[in-house]
């Protein structure tokens, strides 16, 4: 029977031992991970890693004294985006456990968040124990306002909980001076239900993936830099005028969906050129420095027009046919909007998937002349 070899992990997913403490992760060996917390808290004496790090060396003293092979290593993760810093989790374990031929782990976390990389870790070594450190505090009200006010003070939680609710306290007050109250509210719980479908669906992560592209743009100086600087302007303009669109056709008779449709139906012509002007500047950028990924890239901006045509088509139809407003396409030309919008979106849509294969040919042709 094999010798069993036990690694203490101590996970720091939103990297807080890199970002304050200046550490190249993963930190492995009892000396180098006292370093380690003995860095981080003097960094920041109030980071709950700290405990974390010191429990797991406690362990480990304690399974060593007992004459066990054990192990501990401190694996830091990303702190702008979730998936990227899990994936570096998951190789940096897999790389440990390969190296040093770990049968099983024990973790040690601080809290929930770390525990949400359970099946990662569960993926590469067999966990046998999970150890939470929980910080000991006095339960008195000075300690409630103090840990309130770190935890409003932390800027994940900001982010993920101040902005939506201060972006939402910010159209209401705005509604009210338009001189739409009976609107505000709609204004409000649409803001919120947006932000917690984009939670729900992760689409938090996609808006981080973009910042990443738009900082590796700017330092590589490329021109997709510009063009998405284009994109958010006039993206955010569309966002405004589309709002402005809602307020405009609003009726309090009507549901969720034609509210909806009037904000696309203001703002939908914005967002398309802000998707093409995007999609050009990344296909500019791919023909200057990556050729041969060229057809994967092409025809992007054929399906952005061709969405954008069809969502403007779909929502005069609705409008149309939903309410007796004096809107500009009423009863027989709302039908005829979406039935051309649509035929012209799907014929685009057909030439940028010929286009793709097309460029993708001549990519290869060139590749291999």
């Amino acid at each position: 029977m094999p010798d069993v070899k036990t690694l203490i992990l101590c996970v720091d997913r939103d990297d807080d031992i890199g970002l304050k403490a200046k550490i190249t992760e993963p930190v492995l060996g009892r000396d180098n991970c006292l370093d380690a917390a003995n860095r981080l808290a003097l960094a920041d004496p109030e980071d709950s890693d700290v405990n974390a790090i010191f429990q797991g060396l406690k362990i480990f003293d304690e399974l060593k004294a007992k004459g066990e092979d054990v192990y501990i290593s401190v694996i830091g993760g990303s702190y702008s985006n979730e998936i990227e810093g899990d994936r570096r989790i998951s190789y940096e374990l897999g790389k440990i456990v390969w190296d040093n031929e770990i049968n099983e782990c024990i973790l040690v976390t601080d809290g929930a968040e770390d525990e949400f990389v359970l099946p990662i870790i569960q993926s590469v070594v067999d966990v046998k124990s999970i150890q939470r450190v929980i910080v000991k505090q006095m339960p008195n009200l000075e300690s409630t306002y103090y840990i309130i006010k770190k935890f409003l003070d932390d800027p994940q939680i900001a982010k993920t909980f101040l902005v939506p609710v201060g972006l939402a306290m910010l159209l209401y007050a705005v509604a009210n001076l338009l001189g739409s109250p009976e609107i505000a509210v709609v204004i409000v719980v649409g803001v919120i239900g947006i932000f917690l479908l984009f939670k729900g669906f992760g689409v938090d992560e996609y808006f981080s993936y973009a910042f990443n592209a738009l900082h590796s743009s700017f330092t590589g100086g490329r021109f997709s830099f510009i063009a998405y600087i284009s994109a958010i302007i006039i993206g955010t303009i569309g966002i405004i005028i589309g709002f402005t669109s809602l307020l405009e056709w609003y009726t309090a008779d009507q549901g969720i969906i034609f509210y909806l449709l009037t904000f696309v139906y203001g703002s939908i012509g914005y967002f398309t050129i802000a998707a093409l002007i995007a999609s050009v500047g990344k296909i500019i950028d791919v023909y200057l420095n990556d050729i041969t990924a060229l057809g994967r890239y092409i025809a992007i901006p054929f399906f952005a027009v061709s969405v954008g045509i069809i969502a403007y088509g779909a929502s005069i139809y609705i409008i149309a046919v939903s309410s007796n407003l004096e809107f500009p396409f009423l009863g027989i030309e709302g039908i005829r909007a979406i039935v051309y919008t649509t035929s012209i979106g799907l014929i685009l849509a057909a030439i940028g998937i010929y286009f793709q294969k097309y460029i993708s040919r001549w990519t290869h042709k060139k590749i291999n002349l």
